[in-house]
């Protein structure tokens, strides 16, 4: 059985077109994610060395009472970045 690749292509898009990108900082404790991008290709380095790596699964452990800063799972070992931070690392659900 032979698939089209013009309809495998399509049915991947729609498939993107329904999981949310949004930030790591709007996650709620306890939520996890997946990794796309970064908004900020400075800071992008930075994360990027510290193991967050588009493809990984993150998760929101800890937030501080005021918000700020979260404390996230990553890589097998425990970041803490502030609300801003989080802001420019984009996930998926």
């Amino acid at each position: 059985m032979s698939i089209d690749s013009s309809k495998l292509r399509l049915f991947i898009f729609n498939l993107n077109k329904h999981r949310a990108v949004k930030s790591l900082a709007e996650l709620k404790k306890n939520e996890r994610g997946i990794i796309k991008g970064f908004k900020d290709d400075s800071l992008s380095v930075k994360l990027i060395e510290m193991g967050c790596l588009p493809g990984t699964e993150v998760s929101v452990d800890l937030i501080a009472p005021f918000g700020d800063p979260i404390a996230i799972g990553v890589s097998g070992y425990c970041l803490s970045l502030r609300k801003d931070e989080a802001a420019c690392i984009m996930i998926e659900d």
